[in-house]
This record gives structure tokens, sequence and C-alpha cells, in this order.
């Protein structure tokens, strides 16, 4: 069994605690890895680290320009080993190998796009109103950033982070989930290959009271970076708000997915499916509340269930398998309560509802697909994110009602809208209260535009030119041209 250790100021270190406990594969149940107990000792080595690595000439000394060299770099050994990384993420959370080779690849692509935007922070000069005063603004790094990251898509949530903080010129300590370390630490030995200076990649693996709490709550922390749980991200938050550090969360949803009664239903169909099936739900972005118009609810619900129940559900390693295992027996025990209370609350369950066994499952971390039918908007499964393959459906009159139900919950994170009617789905965009809505499409990213939530769905944006200004900080400097005579007493 392989035995990691922590990536700390360049060096390969035991954990302080001198522990390690066992990652397991989804599928199998079986341990395969021992990953290392961080602790506030590593913790705090961690952020010293990194903290002298900002300062450092081997780093702040490098130009904008050098950093996106070392940036490409990296993204050119991830390309080159895109199926060993595939492999071991796939291994450690779960998820479908059709799925992750290709956010593999799509992690090296989000290294290349910020590659070329680290010398592409422009500054401005500004038409000062006073006389002999030569005024521009420039963009800074802002020091230490803690990355706190999941386990659904380790690889790529700590992309989304690590990628625009190092091209802004900052240093980075990476927290993974303690249930998916392995492919954290395997591309901190890619980024050591790629010659980053000593203490500029940082990663503490461990538990999140005893050494993520300590790495916000580190006074030379400087940004806090997290994806998870809106719980875990109000807890984050609180955390760092004593030392005023700035934060970026993205968090939870419980996205409304519209389907009007114009719509290509077909290609709805589709979306709806891949909408909340995909990743076998395990995704912030799912569309997990389906809305559909009632002069078409009972025959889109028939060619829902129908489609649904086709799915080709097992062997997560196999590329024609649809759904795959959930990613942790806890998680896997909430949806089934989640489930249970959904029958409760009197919404009728027309697929699923239960966990699956047998030898096709492994060790049986599967729930298959599930469609609730019947749903009303104040129930809980229709309130609270489930976070696996659960769909609830709930009936809608007209425009104003699917934007009132849609609107209705704390979260906004994303939305779709499916309809043939351009002015519809225009209007249906500027009512939605979500960062990310979709028309005619659902859980299409890119590194090129941004991502992020309103609402209980989070704060700040990764992705895009918006993702490097969460790493930078603004200054304005002012140099006179000509001599003050005034008198020095009177502000100029």
């Amino acid at each position: 069994m392989e035995r990691y250790r922590l990536f700390i100021d360049g060096d390969w270190c035991d954990p302080v605690s001198n522990e390690w406990f066992e990652t397991t594969e989804p599928f199998s149940g079986l341990a395969w890895a021992e990953i290392p107990r961080g602790t506030q000792g590593d913790a705090d080595r961690a952020i010293e680290a990194a903290h002298r690595a900002f300062l450092s000439p081997e780093w702040a000394g490098l130009t904008a320009t050098q950093r996106g060299a070392l940036l490409r770099r990296l993204a050119e050994l991830i390309e080159r080993n895109v199926d060993r990384l595939g492999a071991i993420e796939q291994r450690d959370n779960g998820k479908l190998m059709a799925e992750v080779s290709g956010q593999v690849r799509n992690v090296a692509q989000w290294f290349h796009y910020y590659a070329g935007l680290a010398d592409k922070v422009q500054g401005s000069v500004v038409p000062i109103n006073k006389a002999d005063v030569f005024n521009y603004v420039k963009y800074e790094p802002l020091g230490v950033v803690v990355a706190i990251t999941p386990w659904n898509s380790p690889l790529a949530l700590t992309t989304w982070k690590m990628a625009p903080a190092l091209a802004a010129g900052n240093t980075i300590v990476i927290k993974p989930s303690e249930y998916t370390s392995a492919s954290i630490l395997e591309l901190a030995k890619l980024a050591q290959e790629a010659g980053f200076p000593r203490g500029v990649v940082n990663v503490v693996t461990g538990f999140g009271g005893e050494v993520g709490e300590p790495l916000v709550r580190h006074r030379l922390t400087a940004k806090v970076a997290f994806t998870g749980g809106d719980i875990g991200g109000q807890r984050v938050n609180e955390a760092a708000a004593p030392g005023l550090k700035k934060v970026t969360l993205e968090l939870g949803g419980k996205s409304p997915n519209i389907v009007f009664d114009d719509a290509d239903l077909d290609q709805a169909v589709k979306g709806a499916i891949s909408g909340v099936f995909g990743a076998s739900g395990q995704t912030c972005m799912a569309g997990s509340r389906l809305l559909v118009q009632k002069t078409i609810h009972d025959t889109f619900v028939e060619t829902l269930v129908a489609a649904a129940g086709e799915a080709r559900i097992g062997d997560p390693s196999k590329m024609d398998t649809q759904i795959g295992p959930i990613a942790t027996r806890a998680q896997w025990e909430k949806i089934l309560r989640m489930i249970e209370m959904a029958k409760a609350e009197g919404a009728v369950c027309a697929l699923g509802g239960h966990a699956l066994s047998g030898p096709e499952y492994g060790q049986g971390q599967f729930v298959a697909p599930t469609i609730f039918t019947g749903v009303r908007n104040d129930m809980r499964i229709a309130q609270e994110e489930v976070f696996g393959p659960v769909l609830c459906i709930i009936p809608f009159e007209d425009e104003e009602d699917a934007l009132h139900i849609a609107n209705d919950v704390e979260f906004g994170l994303a939305a779709g809208v499916w309809t043939r009617d351009l002015h519809r789905a225009m209007h249906c965009v500027d009512r939605l209260r979500a960062g990310t809505v979709w028309v005619n499409n659902y859980r299409s990213t890119s590194f090129t535009t941004p991502f992020g939530g309103y609402k209980r769905s989070g704060l700040g944006r990764e992705g895009g030119v918006e993702a490097i200004k969460e790493y930078l900080q603004t200054k304005s400097v002012w140099i006179t041209t000509k001599p003050n005579r005034a008198n020095p007493f009177v502000l100029g």
C-alpha cells in the first residue's frame, strides 16, 4: 500500500503527528493508500514556508511572463500524465473514468489559460483632477492563499484556485478533502518537476478541524478559497473574519432546470438527465429541481423516467458506465436519509428511491437514479442540497410562476432554461437569481468565463479574467511632478 507524505517548502515530509489514515476505493471499498494526518504544526510550517517564498527573490523577483512560463510547463506535464492522474483520481473518488479523463485534460487547459493571462493584468493611468500630479493604478498579489477543496472533483476544483492564484503572483497551501487527497499530492509532484521555487506550492492533508481551521486562522494567511457545502463555507468565512482575510466561497446549489412547453423536448430530457445524474449527482451545479410546464408535465415525466431507468450503473472504471458509486459512505447514507424524508413529506417516487446491491455494484455504495414527482417547492427535498442522483419535479403554470418557484430558495448557483422563444429565454436570464444560467444546455463550463453563486451559493468568482482579480489587490500611486509651494497645513 502506498504511503504519501506532505509537501511543504519544496520537500516531502512526514506529518508532525507521525500518523496516517487510509483512503479507500468507493467501488470496491478497499483501502489502497495511506494519507498523512496533518495538524496545526504542519499548517504552521506550510504557511510560514509559503510566506517566505512569497517574499523571496526566487518568486517575487520573477516577471509575470516568467510566472506564466512555469504554469505552462506544469500544464504540459499534466498533459503528459493525464492517464495516470485520471486513474488515481477515479480510484480515490469513484467518478466515472469517462468523465475524469476529460476533466484532467481540461485541468491542463486551465493552467495554459492562466499562464497566458499572467502578464495581461494591466493597470491604468488616471486622469486625476489635480495639476502637476501623475496618478496610476497597479495590481499586486495578496500573499499566502489557502485553498480548501472537496472530494467530488479534486483536481479540477483545486486548479480553479491554484492556476489564477499563482498567475497573480501569490503562493499557495492546498488542503484537499481527507477523502480524496492522492491526486492533489500527485499534482504537487508535477509542480515540483515544473520548477516552481521552494514554498510556492504546498499540500497539507488531514481533517478540517485539525489542519484546515489552523490554515484559515493563521495570521499570515491572506486569502482563503473554499469549495464545499454552504454550512462549511459559513464556518470558513467566520474563521477568516477576525483576521479580515479575503475569501472566495464556491458553495452548494439547488438549481432550477426549467422546461417550457415550446422546448425541444428530446434535448430537454437529455439535459435534465445529465444535469442531475451526471457525476451521480455529486456536483454543486446539479439541476436537482426540474420545473416542467403543466401542459407537457405528464408526457415529459413519462419520457424522462423511461430514459433515466435505462442508465448503465456499475464499475466506474468502465468507459460505458453512466452512473457510478457515491464517493463516501457518509454521503451515501445522507442521500438515503433524504430520500426517505422526501417520501415522508408526500413526494411520489416515480423511479428508484433505494440503494443498489449485488456483485455488479461492488461493496454497495450505490443509489439508484431517483425521480420524485408531486413535489412542492416548500418541501425540504426541494430546498436542501442532496448532492446525489435525486431529482425533484415541480409543475408550473406560466413564466411568472416558473420564475417565482425558481428563485424561491436560499441558493443561487445555477439555472437552466429550455425554450425556443428567444424573448422568453432572455427575460428568464434577467430574472433568475443565479450566477450561471444555461439556455438549451446544462452543466457547460469553461476556464474562459466566471463561475460562482448568488445568495448562499457563495462569494466571488472562479474562472475567466474575473478569477485572477480575486487574487489581486489594488494600489493607487501618486507622483508629484512639480514642487508644492502651498501651505503644508492645508490638504491639496
